[in-house]
């Protein structure tokens, strides 16, 4: 743990203040943009500041900025039309940020505390030091977080009451006691960074333990076609939901599928099949796997069908029959709110997490041994830098901070309930001087 150890020191206000000092070109950010990916969404202002929330449970106090990119769009250009003091809600009045994850009639009713859970990240894809750092974080906020479609390792049993276990199109893992130990079980349909594409582990990530939780050979490259080739109709969609419940009737369902132009129409099918949860996920979704060509020029950006989804199922009288959960691309409590404000119920939460461990955007991935900060990484010798522990603690961190910003968002615009927010756009308005 060394190298953390070094790396916290970094971020006390005397350094912050030096290596701001050295980058004329960009006086408004901590260490320029990030070499790799040249970022405007995660600048290294907002990569820092994420990092210093997770040490401290609290926002920055040495001017980095926290609830922006510098992106000239999205959610980087929308600001929030505050009230005037007097019309706060009062301080003594507890703001209630929970949300419900079934608004059916039947089935289990589950509520998570705040209105976020952590994003499908599969082993193999990640580390199993990050799956359980994730795990103990969503335990301890009663929340949950998904696999991802790597399987259920069995040191994630002990959390099994938080785990979102995910099935998607190369059915890598599934198996029968995953789903019936599972409360919540999520058809991965497509991912908003790379639709139409599919998956991709590198051979160099699959190692023995991998290939054996995927069922697949080691050293093996291993792909997920981007349909289920099983499904092409709300029928068939509507059969693989009815297996799961067969397993497991339980269960609440969960549907992840990109952003295509008739989102809103794969929203409404995924309601009447059954589902209890439709995830849209955009395309700024932060995977380092994803090219940027299929990131940036295929799904439509979160902040366009979060809106364009919540209009059409409210059009159609069922919008409170189905929880709606934004991803692709949220990055801050202010991200969360004003995709509430669009009409999502809730968001959910990836690359934050693992900015919250180390991740620097680096892109390293899906090259070589993966991630050399020990996230994005198979390697035996690369995993042990970050532990359960460390890792759950600074996670939960993140989402102390989140939920008090989100507390202070709801306050000033005089609301008592995260749920008063859904669909409130009328609270929205462009930043000043967006355009410069």
């Amino acid at each position: 743990m060394k190298k953390n150890k070094k790396i916290e020191k970094l971020i006390t206000e005397k350094h912050t203040k030096e290596l701001r000092h050295g980058f004329n070109a960009w006086p408004t950010l901590a260490f320029g943009l990030p070499p790799a990916m040249k970022d405007k969404r995660w600048t290294a202002d907002l990569i820092l500041a994420t990092w210093i929330q997770a040490q401290t449970g609290h926002i920055p106090d040495n001017g980095l900025e926290y609830r922006i990119g510098i992106s000239g769009g999205g959610f980087d250009i929308l600001d929030f039309k505050y009230l005037s003091k007097k019309d706060w809600t009062p301080e003594h009045v507890k703001i209630d940020t929970s949300i419900p994850l079934n608004c059916r009639s039947y089935d289990k009713k589950i509520q998570i505390p705040i209105p976020w859970y952590g994003a499908g990240m599969s082993f193999g894809s990640v580390s199993e030091h990050i799956m359980l750092s994730r795990a103990g974080a969503a335990k301890e906020w009663k929340t949950f977080t998904s696999t991802g479609e790597g399987g259920y390792p069995e040191s994630l049993i002990p959390y099994k009451d938080f785990i979102i276990t995910q099935i998607a199109t190369g059915m890598f893992g599934v198996r029968e006691e995953t789903i019936g130990r599972s409360p919540i079980v999520e058809f991965k349909y497509a991912q908003g960074a790379k639709p139409g594409l599919g998956g991709h582990l590198l051979g160099n990530k699959t190692t023995v333990a991998v290939a054996k939780m995927r069922e697949s050979m080691p050293w093996v490259s291993l792909f997920s076609p981007f349909p289920f080739h099983s499904v092409y109709s709300v029928e068939d969609h509507k059969k693989h939901i009815d297996w799961v419940k067969t397993i497991n009737p339980k269960a609440l369902i969960s549907v992840k599928v990109s952003t295509p132009t008739d989102v809103d129409m794969v929203a409404v099918g995924s309601y009447y099949a059954g589902a209890h949860i439709i995830n849209i996920d955009g395309g700024y979704g932060g995977t380092g796997a994803a090219p940027d060509i299929s990131k940036k020029n295929i799904a439509m950006p979160i902040e366009l069908a979060i809106g364009k989804v919540h209009q059409f199922l409210t059009s159609e009288d069922i919008r409170d029959e189905i929880v709606v959960m934004a991803s692709g691309g949220i990055r801050t409590a202010y991200d969360i709110a004003k995709a509430i404000a669009l009409g999502a119920d809730g968001c959910v939460l990836g690359t934050s997490e693992l900015v919250a461990v180390g991740c620097t955007r680096c892109g390293n991935c899906e090259r070589g041994r993966g991630c050399p900060f020990g996230i994005t990484t198979t390697d035996p010798e690369l995993t042990q830098l970050i532990t359960p522990e460390w890792g759950a603690k600074r996670i939960s961190n993140i989402y102390k901070s989140f939920q008090n910003q989100l507390i202070d968002i709801l306050r000033h615009l005089g609301l008592k309930s995260v749920r008063e927010l859904r669909g409130r756009d009328d609270l929205l308005i462009y930043r000043k001087n967006h355009h410069e």
